[in-house]
């Protein structure tokens, strides 16, 4: 037996993603890493189907969801753009030790 259950606050983020052309204009590994990063910033809420979720769903419930994912999704950017910049400088300061 299968089970179909799903992260709403998956959902929402990568439909926020979606939206916003990031899907395909990032490369596949960053998007994965900005996804795990935000999503662990988030409470979890299971669902079954996402048409039932749509149908019961309070307005403001889900615009307090979206902004709780804008927010995440902002730290997240900003966490691996910081250490991106920890990374090139480390391997930088490496390569100058090596000549």
């Amino acid at each position: 037996m299968q089970l179909e259950i799903r992260n709403y606050y998956e959902v929402l983020l990568l439909e926020m993603l979606r939206d916003e052309g990031l899907m395909e204009e990032l490369p596949e590994e960053y998007l994965a890493d900005l996804c795990c990063v935000t999503l662990n910033q988030l409470p979890v809420r299971y669902i079954r189907h996402l048409v039932d979720t749509y149908f019961f769903e309070n307005y403001q419930e889900l615009q307090q969801m979206k902004t709780e994912i804008s927010e995440s999704l902002e730290r997240s950017r900003q966490f691996l753009k910081m250490n991106l910049q920890k990374r090139l400088k480390e391997e930088a300061e490496l390569a100058a030790e090596q000549q």
